[in-house]
């Protein structure tokens, strides 16, 4: 069994104005390893979450990855509040789409007004999904939340301690 791939990076791209933006490579290829109908000459799928009203930005999945969540709702019981909640905010609000042969997607207006992205587009991954953000939004609440996170923190503090904590949580 090979090693998966994973989402690395944020970069900065510019969005045209049909809306089409290119995906970084890295994740081009994380795409098309996650995507079990693709094949070399073929454009890779993906899903694109939009629907929870708080948030600003979009979230973006592998085809596989989106599937394991929505098998994680239909394992929960039908017609509850969670799984209603969960289904609208996965199913209902979400789209299928493909890279085309030049490496981009195209972000409909109402997604690019949703999350106010007009002349580029920031990318940030989150190691089994990325994220499309505004630049200046991300900035101004991605970045600057991890980083007043980090200045609460002493000197010598190692992030990699904070998957001891996660661990610690699991145990109990």
């Amino acid at each position: 069994m090979g090693r998966r791939l994973r989402f690395r990076g944020e970069s900065r791209h510019k969005v045209d104005g049909k809306g089409r933006v290119s995906i970084p490579v890295s994740y081009r290829r994380v795409l098309e390893a996650g995507d079990p109908d693709w094949s070399p000459g073929q454009d890779p799928g993906l899903v694109i979450v939009y629907g929870d009203h708080r948030r600003k930005f979009l979230e973006c999945y592998t085809v596989d990855e989106f599937e394991a969540v929505e098998d994680r709702i239909s394992r929960m019981k039908r017609g509850s509040q969670k799984r209603k909640i969960l289904e609208r905010l996965f199913s209902s609000q979400s789209i299928t789409t493909t890279i085309d042969n030049t490496g981009r997607i195209v972000l409909s207006a109402r997604l690019r007004e949703k999350i106010g992205i007009a002349g580029e587009a920031q990318f940030a991954s989150n190691v089994d999904t990325f994220q499309i953000w505004a630049p200046e939004v991300y900035e101004a609440e991605e970045l600057a939340k991890t980083e007043e996170y980090l200045d609460e923190m002493p000197e010598d503090f190692d992030p990699l301690e904070l998957l001891d904590e996660d661990d610690e949580e699991e145990a109990a």
